[in-house]
């Protein structure tokens, strides 16, 4: 639109926000980024309840004291309900504007959905179309809508399902079909590694040449041919490449290349000293290729999200073990080899062996190729299995209730992502 000045007043509720033309063209809230591309007072009003042309205000019948929640939302990334505000009608508001309840977070997330459970509502399978149409503007979500079919061309919607097919395993059949596949690979890929490590598994190679070259050069370049159309349809090459994930993909692949080369050139891996074990040591990172199921599988993810959050109480952890440990594996190597009592027992003859014995004894139950043999030594190790018992479960408590709370919020994020999908599929 072509905007009489060059500050833009949104009057929302009464309460007044004065924007620049430049901001409100990047403007987060959708309802409001779109008024930049409007051409005539009649799109305008199409998104707004009445529009100044000399003030260059733009009037919204909304709830003021929810628009100033959602500011602060555009300001800190942070959006909560407000205080004595229905969820459902602040749910309603944050539609309006552009947003989804993804954007709230998880302790609002789960308030909404236990108000849609009181009030008989399905959160699995109420669309967000729902609550647009109770906002009373349905000439306005339709052109919300349709607005990303208008504005992606032909190569950037084919990008975008390429991207959503390969990332999302759960966007279409198309990406479970590829999933599903990609997992074979995995699965496939892992057998022939663990396989490759039996004894006998040389004799078999020699008599199986063929179909073993063949399946490791089908699953190379599936793997390889995956990790390409990943990087060409990324949005942003460089944070794709910063991902530890791709990273271990292409460290993984790579032997497999190198020793083709060197086999064309003559040099065999096997024949060159470092280099042929640095080979085997690289080739040997495709068993965390397993990481990548952390895709396709909620629990996996899961874990993941629970390690990051309770980086913390794993520090914790491992302090925990790693004090008892020296003050134990002391007091151990003193009482068994230490003292001249007649007995001088040589599993205990330095610190550092004694603190492998304590390790096994606080985390397990010991494997009985270390114990004590003096009465003191005994008593220790008692003390030690107690006392480890109690250390470890301190910080798990934690650690458990936070599994728990990332399980739920992940099953609550895939529900609103389905429903995000049938409700697009809808659309179409």
């Amino acid at each position: 639109m072509k905007f009489g000045h060059s500050i833009c007043v949104l009057n929302v509720g009464g309460t007044r926000y004065a924007f620049t033309r430049e901001v409100i063209k990047d403007f987060p809230l959708r309802r409001v980024s779109r008024l930049h591309a409007c051409a005539t007072e009649k799109e305008v009003l199409e998104l707004c309840d009445d529009y100044d042309q000399d003030r260059n205000e733009f009037f919204f019948d909304r709830h003021a004291q929810a628009f100033l929640f959602i500011m602060l939302y555009v300001r800190s990334g942070k959006l909560r309900f407000v205080p004595g505000i229905c969820e459902l009608s602040f749910y309603t508001e944050m539609l309006y504007w552009g947003l989804e309840s993804a954007h709230l977070d998880f302790c609002c997330q789960k308030r909404l959905d236990d108000r849609m459970s009181e009030i008989g509502l399905d959160t699995d399978c109420l669309s967000e179309s729902d609550f647009r149409l109770s906002s009373g503007d349905d000439s306005q979500t339709g052109a919300e809508t349709a607005e990303p079919k208008t504005v992606l061309s032909g190569r950037a919607k084919w990008l975008e399902r390429t991207r959503q097919a390969i990332e999302d395993p759960n966007s279409s059949l198309p990406a479970q079909i590829l999933a599903t596949v990609s997992v074979i690979f995995v699965i496939t890929s892992m057998v022939m590694l663990c396989l490759s490590t039996l004894p006998d598994w040389d004799t078999a190679k020699r008599n199986m040449v063929e179909e073993h070259r063949v399946v490791e050069a089908v699953c190379i370049s599936w793997f390889t041919a995956e990790c390409l159309l990943r990087f060409l349809v990324a949005r942003n090459k460089w944070e794709f490449l910063r991902r530890p994930l791709n990273i271990i993909d292409v460290v993984a692949i790579s032997p497999y290349y190198i020793t083709m080369v060197l086999a064309g050139a003559g040099l065999p891996g096997g024949g060159l000293g470092v280099a042929g074990v640095a080979l085997r040591v690289l080739r040997m990172m495709r068993v965390f290729w397993l990481m990548k199921l952390a895709r396709h599988f909620l629990g996996l993810q899961t874990l993941g999200l629970t390690l990051r959050r309770c980086y913390r109480e794993m520090v914790m952890l491992l302090v925990f073990v790693a004090v008892a440990m020296a003050i134990y594996s002391a007091l151990a190597q003193l009482l068994e080899h230490g003292l001249d009592l007649g007995v001088r027992n040589p599993d205990y003859a330095s610190i550092p062996a004694a603190a492998w014995w304590v390790i096994i004894s606080m985390t397990t139950v010991g494997y009985g190729d270390v114990y004590p043999v003096t009465v003191g030594g005994r008593v220790l190790g008692g003390v030690c299995v107690v006392s480890g018992i109690v250390l470890l479960a301190l910080p798990i408590t934690f650690i458990y209730h936070s599994f728990v709370q990332c399980y739920h919020e992940l099953q609550m994020r895939s529900a609103r992502h389905a429903r995000s999908i049938s409700a697009a599929e809808l659309l179409r």
